[in-house]
């Protein structure tokens, strides 16, 4: 079966070739894949002229640039940075799904780099090189381990209003449009049209036709230390300034400037009018139920879920056509 056939649950190992940044001391700052696959690698692959072409050093940001080629396992952890490098690019191809390859460690092997509008410079290098630099109109726009997405895939049919805003390995599905103030980190994203005016955190996953309201937050693995996966149903809306900690069903509403998390005491409206007839329980309880409104009483205070019947929101088609 050719590679670009494989889907994510049959495949185990995945290559590409690439462009990495050498360092002057020798450490691999980034790498950039330009057509990752799944797969194993083809015997006597090559890299293409048109790669090769570009692998020239530069001594205004003291790097080298080489052509190397890389294969991996997907259910091994990352070896090395252009092993962390291709798990990122094959999240943000949309090769792979969030949460379904093995990212054990990533951090440990994806350096500190000043990230510039020339490429990636050694933290120290940028420093002592600085007014040469500047002479070069070459200026850092962030100091991370993890680099803009844009600056390595432009994933089609994507708006993205700030590119700061989205770091490589957030996989960006076809008809998703990015606001300013939203954020997708890496390891996350939509698996469908979406609206994201929040922030999407590692881990978590926007399911078709829904929106993260502006302002809204929900919580990924990195927050707290937490082990949940937090996910967004289909048709689902997290109204502006709110949060969740648990998972949203297809077809639910957050209301706005709600926060619920999985501790969070969560009043089940019956619909029959009696109180005796509610019941309280923790909002974990609920994660990835459908049809489910989330409010706060405007008189008690209390959190409640109350039964919705039909389908949830619709997007505007024009806007993500």
């Amino acid at each position: 079966m050719p590679a670009d056939e494989l889907s994510t649950a049959s495949a185990t190992h995945a290559w590409g070739h690439g462009l990495q940044t050498v360092a002057g001391d020798g450490a691999v700052l980034d790498t950039w894949f330009p057509a990752p696959a799944l797969g194993e690698l083809p015997a006597g692959a090559a890299a293409p002229d048109e790669l090769r072409s570009h692998a020239l050093p530069d001594a205004r940001r003291n790097v080298t640039v080489e052509v190397t080629t890389v294969s991996i396992e997907l259910a091994a952890p990352p070896q090395s940075t252009p092993d962390a490098y291709l798990r990122l690019h094959l999240l943000s191809h949309l090769l792979v799904e969030p949460n379904t390859i093995n990212l054990d460690g990533i951090f440990g092997h994806l350096p500190i780099v000043a990230f510039t509008n020339a490429g990636p410079v050694h933290p120290d290098d940028y420093t002592r090189l600085r007014p040469s630099l500047q002479r070069e109109g070459i200026q850092a726009y962030a100091i991370d381990k993890f680099p803009r997405l844009l600056d390595y895939v432009a994933p089609p049919k994507v708006r993205i209003a700030d590119a700061s805003r989205v770091r490589l390995g957030a996989h960006l599905a076809p008809g998703t449009t990015v606001m300013h103030e939203g954020f997708v980190n890496f390891n996350a994203g939509t698996v469908g049209t979406s609206m994201v005016e929040g922030r999407i955190s590692q881990g978590v996953v926007v399911g078709d036709g829904s929106d993260v309201g502006g302002g809204a937050s929900i919580m990924g693995t990195l927050s707290g230390g937490g082990t949940q996966r937090v996910s967004i149903g289909r048709r689902s809306l997290l109204g502006a300034n709110s949060g969740i900690g648990i998972s949203i069903g297809d077809d639910s509403v957050v209301e706005a400037g709600l926060y619920v998390t999985a501790g969070t005491k969560v009043v089940l409206i019956d619909g029959s009018g009696s109180d005796e007839e509610n019941r309280i329980v923790k909002a974990v309880t609920l994660s990835g139920a459908p049809n489910l409104l989330f409010r706060r009483n405007s008189l008690t205070g209390a959190v409640e879920a109350v039964s919705r019947t039909g389908t949830g929101i619709t997007l505007n088609a024009a806007l993500h056509a």
